[in-house]
């Protein structure tokens, strides 16, 4: 999103002075092409706007469920209280979007301004949450399975909580940081601490994503190449989804906004581009972690398929016990205890 000034006339003023450098790349030098590109530059903006707002819905609906569910009507163990403060962090991102699409419907590309910076800096603090405790889920399943009898010996109760609770703290005290010293309305703005901020923020993020990625693989290969292979029950398949959703969808926007920030007139139109694409990917991240969880939950093996309740379906997609014979396991309750 960008501001585009137009004069008293209603005709667009010069590119010069007041695009960004990334669209000088490609400056229409005629006034008729220049109101042509801007006029694509809308007809782009409104498109993503439109998907936003569709995959929002969405989202919204599926994560609502979800913490319904995990918060009053299933018993929580260690590996549910990261799948509820998931979906907390995945509502908070969509419905923050679902605003700041809605917003821009009114506003047009005039709406990219200082309170639009401030939508973005206040997204910030769901999107960290999230990368968190995804890499927090990775990590813990993989030592359960490359060192479990360690870990299951030396677990405490409600290390989870605990866990989210500091990844929260920590999101929340980044976010607050960027927004006092990179926003524009804050009036301690400071260049050289907004830099360090991004830093902070930039390193945590990569920090992040590798440890997710590392994880995720040696989970894989002990699963499926290890000399004493173990069965692969519901749970690794739903977290390896949603690992699997967040590499291809929900990290391409935390590059894009910390880490190819500052070299964006390398790339022309190419960032534009990649701005839309990494915005519609993130929405649609946070919208698929329920699909993820109920279609696991709900696919059988057998033909025969039979009615079952969304918090039945919940409960097989947590499940930590393997279907023998393709059998449905055990569905109940006792199957989210860890052993």
């Amino acid at each position: 999103m960008f501001y585009v000034p137009r004069n008293t006339t209603g005709e667009y003023v010069s590119l010069v002075t007041t695009v960004p450098t990334w669209v000088t790349v490609s400056t229409p030098q005629d006034e008729s092409d220049w109101v042509n590109f801007v006029q694509t530059i809308e007809k782009a903006y409104l498109i993503t706007w439109i998907l936003e707002c569709i995959i929002a819905l969405v989202g919204l609906a599926g994560n609502a469920v979800v913490l319904w569910l995990l918060s009053f009507h299933i018993q929580r163990n260690a590996f549910s209280v990261y799948i509820l403060n998931l979906a907390a962090a995945d509502f908070v991102f969509l419905f923050v979007w679902m605003t700041l699409s809605i917003r821009s419907f009114f506003t047009g590309l005039e709406f990219y301004n200082e309170y639009t910076l401030l939508f973005l800096n206040i997204n910030i603090f769901p999107y960290i949450a999230s990368l968190s405790i995804i890499t927090a889920i990775s990590t813990e399943r993989c030592l359960s399975v490359l060192k479990p009898i360690w870990y299951y010996s030396h677990h405490p109760k409600y290390l989870s909580a605990v866990v989210c609770a500091l990844l929260w703290a920590l999101s929340l005290l980044l976010s607050i940081l960027r927004m006092t010293f990179c926003g524009r309305l804050s009036r301690i703005y400071d260049g050289y601490l907004c830099e360090l901020t991004d830093l902070s923020i930039a390193t945590w993020l990569l920090f992040c994503s590798v440890l997710l990625f590392g994880s995720s693989l040696a989970l894989l290969t002990r699963l499926l190449c290890g000399s004493q292979k173990r069965k692969l029950t519901r749970l690794y398949v739903t977290v390896g989804l949603t690992v699997l959703v967040f590499l291809i969808c929900g990290l391409p926007w935390g590059i894009r906004w910390f880490l190819i920030s500052s070299i964006t007139t390398w790339f022309g139109i190419q960032s534009f581009r990649f701005r839309l694409a990494a915005e519609i990917l993130s929405c649609f991240n946070s919208c698929a972690n329920p699909i993820i969880y109920f279609f696991v939950g709900s696919f059988r093996k057998q033909k025969k398929q039979q009615r079952r309740s969304l918090k039945i379906i919940l409960q097989r997609a947590l499940q930590d016990i393997p279907e023998e014979n393709g059998s449905e396991g055990r569905p109940p309750q006792e199957t989210l205890e860890m052993s």
